[in-house]
C-alpha cells in the first residue's frame, strides 16, 4: 500500500506516513480471543487490511497477568503504527482493559458477532462528537457527595471516560432502598429521547441516580453509548446484573 499523501510505499496497510505526516487509516477494529487478536484496518468505509497477533495461553486456556499485559502491549504497538481516530474492540475483557490503559485513542465496545460489519454500518451514519476533556473534569454538579467512597467515584469516572460522555452529574442519595450484600454495583439505564442516560449506583441500602449527558443525538445513538458504558463497568467489576 502507498501513502495517500506522498505515494511512498508503506510497510503495512494503514501505517501513518512519517515522511509527509499523513494518516492512512482512521479506525482499527480489534477482535481479541484468548489465543489471537485480529486487527482490521479501516479508512472511511474501506477495509485496508488485517493483522493477526497470536499468543499462547497457559495450560487451561487462561492468560496470566503478565501474558495479558504483554498481549495488550503488542496490540497497542500495532495500533500506534496507524495513529487512528478511534479503536473498536470486542472479546477478552482483561486484555481490553489493559489495552485501554496503554493507548490514548478513544475506545468503543462493539458486538462480538460481525464486529467489523457493525462498525462499517455505524460509520455510514454521522459520527458522534468526541469529548477530549479528562474524566475527572466531566464529573460535577450541585451534589458533590458520591456513595461508596472511592469505589463509587471509580464507577462515575469509568462512565465519564467514555469519549461520547460530556458530563456526569451526581444526584441526591436515597437511603431507603433494600439492603445488598454484594457491595457497590452500578449500571447505566436506557437512553432518553435526547440520547442522555442515568447511572444508578447502589451501595448497601443506599442508591444514587446520576445524570449522564452525552453527545448522542437521539435514543438510538444514546443506546450505543449506554452499551459501551455498561461494558466498561463490567470490565471494572462494578456492573449490576
Amino acid at each position: 500500500m502507498s501513502c495517500r499523501g506522498c505515494g511512498r510505499s508503506l510497510e503495512r496497510p494503514g501505517d501513518y506516513c512519517l515522511t509527509c505526516d499523513t494518516a492512512n487509516a482512521d479506525a482499527v477494529v480489534v477482535a481479541i480471543d484468548p489465543d489471537r487478536a485480529v486487527l482490521t484496518i479501516l479508512f472511511g468505509e474501506e477495509v485496508l487490511g488485517r493483522t493477526q497477533i497470536p499468543t499462547t495461553p497457559e495450560d487451561g486456556g487462561e492468560l496470566s497477568v503478565v501474558q495479558v499485559r504483554n498481549y495488550a502491549g503488542r496490540i497497542a504497538d500495532q495500533i500506534r503504527r496507524k495513529r487512528p481516530e478511534a479503536i473498536y474492540v470486542t472479546g477478552e475483557r482483561r486484555v481490553i482493559q489493559s489495552l485501554r490503559a496503554a493507548i490514548r485513542y478513544p475506545v468503543y465496545r462493539v458486538p462480538e458477532t460481525d464486529p467489523v460489519e457493525a462498525v462499517l454500518e455505524a460509520r455510514g451514519e454521522r459520527e458522534l462528537e468526541v469529548v477530549e476533556r479528562p474524566a475527572a473534569e466531566k464529573i460535577g454538579g450541585a451534589h458533590s457527595t458520591v456513595i461508596g467512597g472511592r469505589t463509587g467515584q471509580r464507577a462515575l469516572q469509568t462512565v465519564a471516560e467514555h469519549p461520547n460522555v460530556k458530563k456526569v452529574i451526581p444526584g441526591p442519595i436515597d437511603a431507603g432502598g433494600s439492603g445488598s450484600q454484594t457491595g457497590l454495583r452500578a449500571k447505566v439505564t436506557r437512553a432518553d429521547e435526547n440520547g442522555n442516560l442515568r447511572l444508578l449506583v447502589r451501595d448497601g441500602s443506599s442508591i444514587q441516580e446520576n445524570r449522564v449527558v452525552t453527545t448522542a443525538r437521539d435514543r438510538e445513538t444514546g443506546e450505543r453509548v449506554r452499551t459501551a458504558c455498561n461494558e466498561a463497568l463490567s470490565e471494572a467489576g462494578l456492573r449490576e446484573a
